[in-house]
């Protein structure tokens, strides 16, 4: 015998007269009348169930006593609903259930907050966490899981029609500090020695690439020590992929598929494909940013050919000095606060390393109003309007100084802009490519350091730079980017032993930190390692966004709190003594107060 015939969003019109068991959570109780009222919840969706004392006193009874979040079991026969009371807002309400019958599986303690999505909102976040179980009641949160799975076992099935094939890699691996630190784990049959929590299958993956195992794929766990904010966790899931003999356009084109079928999957149209693609330099030059957000418009400009010979000193200055003059139109934002432009837009500025923000507010009338347009000619006025399209209620804000500095601050404004004009559209989607990353960059301790890891590949035409003008190599790496996000990067590797061993010298890494950290590695290449690349998508942030989501913990079952707690299991925790003299560790003393 089954404890449920039916789930409680399963009946329809077409099901009356059945007789249905059902169970699930006490959503609301009303008495109408001498009619008690349930509706009853699960995953599945609600159910209306009615108890009239005159079928089962007993029933009648039971169901007056229930309350909110009591776990319980109804029979009952299935009854259409009259047209008037036709419920359009739940997929069973053309139906009720006349019930006969209520057992009490299990009473409840009134949870701590409502479990309704719009007051859970107003609610505090730790407290939900702290009592997740019931906050994963919650519809909103039940569909972003049923989201996170539909997008996860469509990348799987998509998958596997490519032919790659899915591969576990260990969790406890070696400590090779990535840029983040490791979560490190004691060994204790090997006192003093260290496991790693990996931060990603970098390695093991370009390793089944060299095992011949040509297309590989793992929905992957990945562990990181660091600060954390909306879009990160201590813990992660990648969408890890590699392929051998490949070029960067095939792995592009395996992820444009990737990404068409969830897009279905989670109920959106499906992109045109190929998706777009830019170069690293252009998504600078056009949107002072790597991940640029191609929702609205409002793109840099350069204006070096409007001021070319100005009489304006800040600009002049900038030009004479190899920087450059860019401004960004922010249309419809004449009448933006003044503390907003000249304090909050113009403080911001001052912190990317600029003197300031000039702008120009154009009135309805078409008039420029602005302490810098007198010292502009009419020719130069002329110019501007046609480079930036100025029309009445626009705000142009400018940016005069070295590229390196103004192209990040108005890519920052420019998304400050887009907000405030309510000029980003919350329901579309735009994915771009990013490409030719720098292969390098310098640490703040002016040491040379890889962009995304030593194993990238330059562009073989740069290739001779790297001897005289590292900086100016460009990576065989590629970034893809929704709405200002990026959802993951890879690159083609460098898989000739010799050129790997060259890399590590460029990076200026000790011999015995490379045999230390990459022997494994150097030895396979040496056996006969394909060309090869990949990527990582950050399954985490992809959800998010194509549920709308603000924070990745809202697509997460059991996240961290930001202090990388978890409030519900309360972890971290101390361990006993004999715990650590296992793993042989000894804790220091506590320092003691002063005085």
């Amino acid at each position: 015998m089954k404890m449920r015939t039916h789930t409680c969003g399963e009946l329809r019109p077409a099901d009356t007269g059945a007789k249905v068991e059902l169970c699930g959570w006490v959503d609301s109780v009303r008495d109408h009348g001498g009619l008690i009222f349930i509706d009853l919840r699960d995953r599945y969706g609600l159910t209306q169930c009615v108890f009239d004392p005159q079928d089962s006193q007993a029933a009648w009874d039971a169901a007056q006593a229930c309350r909110g979040e009591y776990v319980v079991r109804i029979s009952g026969e299935v009854r259409g609903r009259p047209p008037e009371m036709l419920n359009e807002r739940i997929a069973t309400g053309g139906i009720e259930v006349r019930s006969s019958g209520i057992v009490v599986l299990n009473k409840a303690h009134t949870p701590p907050f409502p479990l309704d999505d719009r007051e859970a909102a107003h609610v505090s976040e730790d407290l939900r966490l702290e009592y997740r179980y019931l906050d994963l009641r919650r519809p909103g949160m039940q569909q972003a899981l049923m989201l996170r799975h539909r997008i996860l076992q469509a990348a799987r099935n998509y998958f596997d029609e490519q032919e790659f094939v899915d591969i576990e890699t260990p969790i406890l691996t070696k400590s090779t500090p990535e840029g983040a630190r490791d979560y490190l784990v004691p060994s204790r049959v090997s006192p003093g020695m260290f496991f790693a929590l990996p931060q990603a299958p970098q390695q093991y993956k370009q390793l089944l690439m060299m095992a011949g195992m040509d297309r590989y794929v793992q929905i992957a766990r990945c562990f990181r020590d660091e600060d954390l904010r909306a879009d990160r966790q201590p813990e992660f899931t990648q969408i890890d992929l590699e392929m051998s003999f490949v070029t960067a356009d095939d792995i592009m084109a395996i992820v444009d598929g990737l990404l068409a079928r969830v897009m279905v999957a989670a109920g959106h149209p499906a992109p045109e494909l190929p998706l777009p693609r830019m170069t690293y330099r252009e998504a600078m030059d056009r949107f002072g940013s790597d991940k640029p957000d191609l929702r609205f418009g409002m793109e840099i400009v350069d204006l070096a050919a409007v001021f070319a010979g100005t009489h304006f000193k800040v600009f002049a200055r900038a030009l004479e000095g190899g920087g450059v003059v860019k401004a960004i139109n922010a249309k419809g934002l004449f009448q933006a606060p003044i503390k907003m432009v000249e304090e909050d837009w113009t403080g911001l500025a001052k912190d990317g390393g600029l003197g300031g923000l000039a702008y120009i507010r154009v009135q309805e009338d078409g008039t420029w109003k602005s302490p810098i347009v007198k010292f502009f000619s009419d020719d130069e006025k002329l110019k501007l309007q046609a480079a930036l399209g100025i029309e009445p209620g626009d705000l142009v804000l400018f940016g005069a100084d070295k590229a390196e500095k103004v192209l990040p601050v108005l890519g920052r404004i420019r998304l400050l802009a887009g907000a405030q004009a309510q000029a980003i559209p919350a329901d579309a989607f735009r994915f771009t490519w990013v490409t030719d990353f720098p292969l390098f960059e310098r640490s703040d301790e002016g040491r040379l350091v890889s962009v995304h890891h030593p194993f990238t590949a330059p562009r073989p035409e740069d290739i001779p730079l790297l001897d005289t003008d590292a900086e100016q190599v460009r990576a065989q790496a590629y970034d893809i980017v929704l709405n200002g996000t990026e959802l993951g990067g890879g690159s083609i590797r460098i898989h000739d032993p010799a050129f790997q061993a060259r890399m590590f010298q460029v990076l200026g890494l000790p011999e015995s930190e490379i045999q230390s950290r990459f022997s494994h590695l150097l030895r396979a290449l040496e056996f006969g390692a394909p060309p090869h690349g990949g990527l990582a998508i950050g399954a985490d942030r992809l959800v998010m966004l194509l549920a709308n989501g603000h924070s990745i913990r809202d697509v997460i079952a059991f996240p961290k709190t930001q202090k990388a707690m978890d409030v519900m299991m309360n972890a971290p925790s101390s361990v006993d003594d004999k715990q650590l003299r296992d793993i042989h560790i000894r804790l220091a003393a506590a320092p003691k107060p002063e005085g």
